[in-house]
């Protein structure tokens, strides 16, 4: 199936470079090209693209604001030149599905397209854990007993890891199942959390204080700072 793609950047240069590597992928096409986040927003409506790829920093609307619009239309992977950039952070609230460096390559800007697109985040472990619990330092976290009441143990384990930027297969063998028993689990505690991915389920993690900003994961094992957890059943 091939991946239709939209690019938002309001330099020329940069949409019509990405242009080029994506479309010499045989699974994907870029299908639009927009100079500002308005113009991504009406394209978005128009071309019903799978991905976008988006710039943070544009003139007549923002990339953070132009993500809000299209959440839930389309998945959208964030472009920057730095890694740790406020706006990211806002975009990930925002709903976009994760977040790249400009100077990615062609292999991983397509790779990053193909993971969206199946539906997973894009989650960086170096970066965008960093990122993520700078920016969930600023805010106060709820106290996790009553944000996770919902989560069995092992969904709690899963959501841990997925803050950690593990794929499934490291999670399947940190915790000895199976990927599909994996998949079961993620699936489950985005359902019960109402969020949308996992980029959403790792920003919950480190706001809520269940990831730790500076890597500091909590175990199971100090469930008594929070109350207790369900269990599998």
């Amino acid at each position: 199936m091939t991946i239709r793609v939209l690019i938002a950047d309001d330099q020329a240069m940069v949409r019509e470079g990405f242009a080029v590597l994506l479309d010499a992928q045989p699974d994907i096409e870029v299908v639009g090209q927009a100079a500002d986040g308005r113009e991504a927003v009406a394209l978005v409506a128009e071309l019903r693209p799978d991905v976008v790829v988006m710039d943070v920093r544009m003139p007549v609307l923002n990339g953070l604001d132009a993500t809000r619009q299209i959440a839930g239309r389309a998945r959208v992977v964030v472009l920057t030149t730095f890694d740790l950039d406020e706006y990211v952070y806002q975009a990930l609230r925002a709903g976009a599905s994760g977040f790249l460096l400009k100077q990615a390559g062609a292999r991983e800007l397509s790779e990053a397209v193909r993971i969206v697109a199946a539906g997973d985040a894009l989650l960086a472990p170096s970066v965008t854990r960093r990122l993520i619990g700078e920016f969930a330092r600023l805010s106060p976290a709820t106290p996790a007993s009553r944000q996770i009441e919902g989560l069995s143990e092992r969904e709690t384990e899963v959501l841990v890891l997925i803050a950690d930027g593990r794929s499934n297969a490291e999670i399947a063998e940190e915790l000895v199942i199976s990927e599909r028993t994996v998949k079961t689990h993620v699936s489950n505690l985005l359902t019960k959390l109402s969020l949308r991915d996992r980029t959403q389920a790792a920003v919950y993690a480190f706001e809520i204080g269940l990831v730790r900003p500076g890597g500091r994961r909590l175990g199971l094992k100090d469930e008594r700072e929070f109350g207790p957890m369900a269990h599998d059943a």
